[in-house]
């Protein structure tokens, strides 16, 4: 899959560990490397949901549109599509997607 990143900031999190370090943790940032990079080796998003331990789902209400993949306990990666076949993903964020 193709990838591409809402933000500079984002991409050179996913470029260089100590940025993405210093933004989230360790162990965030890498979680937040590694599903990036099983991202660029799937083919599309329906492979997205058989994946193990990823959670990947689709969002509602006012972030209809948008996916979010489980990083760790309430850290998600929320992706959007970004293609005409979901071959696309653009990185949107790394959230704590739920509150404490």
């Amino acid at each position: 899959m193709e990838i591409s990143f809402r933000t500079k900031k984002l991409q050179k999190q996913y470029e260089n560990s100590s940025e993405a370090v210093k933004a989230y943790g360790s162990q965030i940032a890498r979680k937040f490397i590694m599903r990036v990079n099983t991202l660029k080796a799937a083919k599309n998003f329906d492979e997205l949901y058989s994946l193990p331990g990823w959670d990947f789902h689709p969002l509602t209400g006012d972030r209809k549109g948008e996916y979010a993949i489980k990083l760790t306990g309430f850290w998600r990666l929320i992706i959007t599509n970004d293609g005409d076949s979901f071959d696309i993903a653009k990185i949107e964020e790394v959230s704590k997607h739920y509150g404490d």
